[in-house]
């Protein structure tokens, strides 16, 4: 029987950058909770303001992957984007402990999204450019573990201190310096990256294979999954929904940080497993098994009645998140060559990143118009649309299998 890689162990790269993830988002997540609490006691701001904010960061920090991700193509490394990236986050986001005013936060959160965008694809690409594709789903699903583990370990932090302690706010944004140091110092140190040729910017049909100097967007099987990803995305509205859903069907208040919890160690735990699936069983089948558990969940929340029916939902769309995300990376690092997967993992992120603001405004409007059932139900049908696509796509699973079989090109 062939070696599936599960006892094969991962680099120390992977490892690292999981390490990375997850000590970054503890940062993180110590003070993005607490960010409505202050805007609105602290500097006296409201939810337009956040919207602002929240909505400008993000939207900036989508359209950088896709330039960072091809500008680590045209260097030949990765790991240098990757750290200037992570110590921007490192360096401005405890300075919102320091914001005496709402335009303070408005260019702090800018500043860590730029700090987002910089990092997000040359570390995909790095995770990528280290492993064989035979383990780049196990890879992938340890990533997002780790990073969903620092969700849950910044969030308990910051409760914690909330509740236990007599630390103001600042102090709270403050002290989210440390893990986040420690990330960028992991980076540093534990992670060495192998020189590469620069990318040639010109695509000179002479330097290579077809497949290696084909402009991206050209590349049937990749705009085909971009595709899929980007209606399935129209369809994944912000997880403050879910909250807010389980909130109107009767779980106290009290309650909505322990379902966040929850989520995210759903999703930690079906991380990995799903990434070795998808090394096992391909990438493909692992994505549309995803996205029809999402199909499930998203109609069990349209269709819910009561509030303890929202624990095993919670837990079940986190199945989701387990079962795609590390195959979801792993698809792209499988469909395009090793000189172009900065700018292949900028195009997935950036693609993502665009859909998502109006996904949650359709969410949103249909809520108020229909109601939450009728929300919920159109993103179960964006979702089994994106699987029919992805499983019809011309040529998507002769490439997929091709490259897990090891034509990767690691």
């Amino acid at each position: 029987m062939p070696d599936d890689g599960r006892h094969r162990p991962l680099p120390r790269e992977v490892k690292a950058l999981g390490t990375v993830s997850l000590l970054n988002d503890t940062a993180s997540e110590m003070l993005v909770p607490l960010l409505p609490l202050f805007l609105t006691t602290v500097l006296r701001a409201g939810a337009a303001a956040l919207g602002v904010i929240e909505g400008l960061a993000e939207t900036t920090a989508s359209l950088l992957k896709y330039a960072m991700g091809r500008w680590s193509d045209r260097l030949g490394r990765r790991k240098g984007l990757a750290l200037a990236g992570y110590g921007l986050s490192v360096l401005v986001r405890p300075l919102l402990g320091l914001a005496g005013a709402v335009w303070h936060v408005v260019a702090l959160r800018f500043a860590d999204r730029v700090g987002k965008g910089i990092r997000t694809a040359p570390r995909d690409a790095l995770i990528a450019d280290v492993v064989p594709p035979a383990d780049r789903g196990r890879a992938f699903g340890l990533q997002r573990a780790m990073d969903h583990a620092g969700a849950i370990a910044g969030s308990l932090a910051a409760a914690a201190l909330l509740a236990w302690s007599s630390l103001p706010l600042r102090w709270i944004f403050l002290l989210s310096a440390v893990p986040g140091a420690a990330a960028f110092v992991v980076l540093a140190l534990g992670v060495r990256e192998a020189r590469r040729a620069p990318a040639d910017p010109a695509g000179d049909p002479a330097a290579g294979s077809a497949g290696q100097t084909r402009s991206l967007l050209s590349e049937r099987r990749f705009v085909g999954y971009l595709a899929a990803v980007l209606l399935f995305t129209l369809g994944n509205s912000a997880d403050t929904f879910l909250v807010l859903r389980a909130l109107e069907l009767g779980v106290a208040p009290a309650l909505g940080p322990v379902l966040w919890v929850a989520l995210h160690l759903s999703r930690s735990a079906w991380a990995v497993p799903g990434g070795m699936l998808a090394d096992r069983y391909g990438r493909l089948r692992l994505i549309l098994a995803g996205w029809a558990v999402y199909a499930v969940s998203y109609a069990g929340f349209a269709a819910a009645d009561a509030g303890w029916m929202m624990w095993p939902l919670f837990v079940l769309y986190g199945l989701h998140a387990g079962l795609t995300e590390g195959a979801e990376r792993a698809m792209v690092a499988d469909l395009v060559g090793a000189e172009s997967r900065g700018r292949a993992f900028g195009a997935f992120h950036l693609t993502v990143g665009l859909a998502a603001l109006p996904a949650s405004l359709l969410t949103g409007l249909l809520w108020k118009w229909q109601g939450p059932a009728v929300a919920f139900g159109a993103g179960a049908g964006f979702a089994l649309a994106a699987a029919l696509w992805l499983f019809l796509w011309p040529g998507l699973v002769r490439g997929t299998r091709a490259a897990t079989a090891g034509g990767g090109g690691t």
